[in-house]
């Protein structure tokens, strides 16, 4: 067949189709390298600390620099020789620390705080509802800072990985802070939190059967105490008791029959949780005025509003209140009455989400790869993007989903 214009077959072997060619390789995107500020904690008189020394050095050890206040951890226990040897920067200085590209704390920020806070920062702390208000939000967007709240973060399974294990420590203090508000020392009702022979048992209602209702029903029933179950969820239910390994008393959460159980209570817990903002308001004050005086009511759901109507915020400096005769028990951080175990569990959590972030190019490609990390921020660069917390306070808020998209 021979050459034409239309079928120029010649052409086709000219030595450029033979020249060397390069070599197109795929190359592995670049990872940010961190800087971590570990400030020490104002508010709510805390204990705990973010970040432990044995974190700190995996951190390290993988390329990331991580600056700690001075003091940081003294009430849990570690010194600032110990984060010094663990490979941390240990500074007076609280400005240095707030320069970080990531502001990892186990209380929200103050107002003062956030004034030290530099553009585009990530911070990494619990929400609590009920200790942040409209400024503090209109401050972060001021400062087009991307707040992530651990409470709502959650693990591939679905599950919450920081609410649970501080649930877990909290479930169990709770019983034994509640078997010493029960003291006449403390001005309860002087009586044994369980049961001894001949005296009937103390009457514990839990409202929640999840992690921390889980946990307190456990410590309760090691103790003898007759335990009380209530939960909308009827798979939580039968999950329990298979838990717990004996059949318990549960409901559905059913008002009359709730306030029933509530006459006679010793110890009510409250341990709902919301995955998105306010935990639901499931005891009236008028259930709590029909108790028994000297009883006890601990609401661990604090932090996200309380569960209970009669529920006030406390610390603890001053723990407790009395209405209606009741006591009443209400610290946000409850788990930080043994702030070296919490801090030890607060910072395995962590460690990961941060080596995770460290193998991304950026937030933006970090959160469009987790959806778990994603499901946790309330705020990106200073857009708000909670639909509660919009609401709550009547600022516009925007679908992360759609702000990813156009950033990526």
């Amino acid at each position: 067949m021979g050459n034409s214009p239309q079928n120029p077959f010649s052409s086709f072997f000219t030595k450029e189709q033979f020249a060397t060619q390069t070599e197109m390789l795929e190359l592995a995107n670049k990872t940010q390298k961190l800087t971590i500020g570990i400030p020490k904690e104002t508010r709510m008189i805390e204990h705990r600390v973010a970040l432990v020394p044995n974190s700190i050095r995996v951190l390290v050890g993988h390329g990331h620099r991580v600056i700690v206040e001075a003091g940081a951890g003294e009430n849990s226990r570690f010194t600032d020789h110990n984060f010094s040897e663990a490979g941390a920067e240990v500074t007076s200085d609280k400005k240095k620390v707030y320069e970080s590209h990531v502001i990892i704390k186990v209380q929200p920020p103050t107002i003062e705080e956030l004034d030290l806070f530099t553009m585009n920062q990530m911070l990494i702390s619990p929400l609590s509802i009920p200790i942040i208000d409209d400024q503090f939000i209109k401050k972060l967007q001021q400062k087009k800072v991307t707040a992530a709240a651990m409470e709502y973060m959650q693990a591939p399974d679905g599950s919450y990985p920081v609410v649970r294990i501080m649930s877990e420590i909290s479930g169990q203090i709770c019983i034994q802070t509640a078997a010493e508000l029960l003291t006449n020392q403390n001005k309860g009702r002087g009586v044994l939190l369980g049961s001894i022979s001949g005296v009937p048992p103390t009457k514990v209602v839990v409202l929640g059967a999840g992690v921390t209702g889980e946990f307190a029903t456990k410590a309760a029933v090691a103790l003898g105490a007759s335990v009380r179950v209530f939960d909308n969820d009827i798979y939580k239910l039968m999950d329990i008791q298979e838990k717990v390994g004996r059949q318990l008393h549960t409901s559905t959460i059913n008002p009359v029959y709730l306030g029933y159980q509530l006459l006679s209570a010793d110890v009510v817990i409250g341990a709902l949780h919301s995955e998105t903002g306010r935990a639901p308001v499931v005891v009236t004050e008028e259930m709590v005025s029909k108790m028994k005086k000297g009883s006890v009511i601990i609401d661990i759901s604090i932090d996200q509003g309380g569960c209970i109507e009669t529920s006030e915020i406390t610390t603890h400096k001053n723990p407790t209140f009395t209405k209606h005769g009741v006591i009443h028990y209400c610290v946000p951080n409850i788990s930080s009455r043994v702030s070296r175990t919490a801090s030890i569990a607060f910072s395995n959590i962590l460690i990961t989400l941060l080596l995770r972030m460290g193998k991304s190019v950026n937030i933006a490609q970090m959160l469009f790869n987790n959806e778990g990390i994603r499901h946790g921020i309330y705020m990106y660069k200073g857009k708000l993007t909670n639909e509660y917390l919009s609401k709550r306070f009547g600022i516009k808020y925007t679908d992360l989903n759609l702000i990813l998209t156009s950033d990526l």
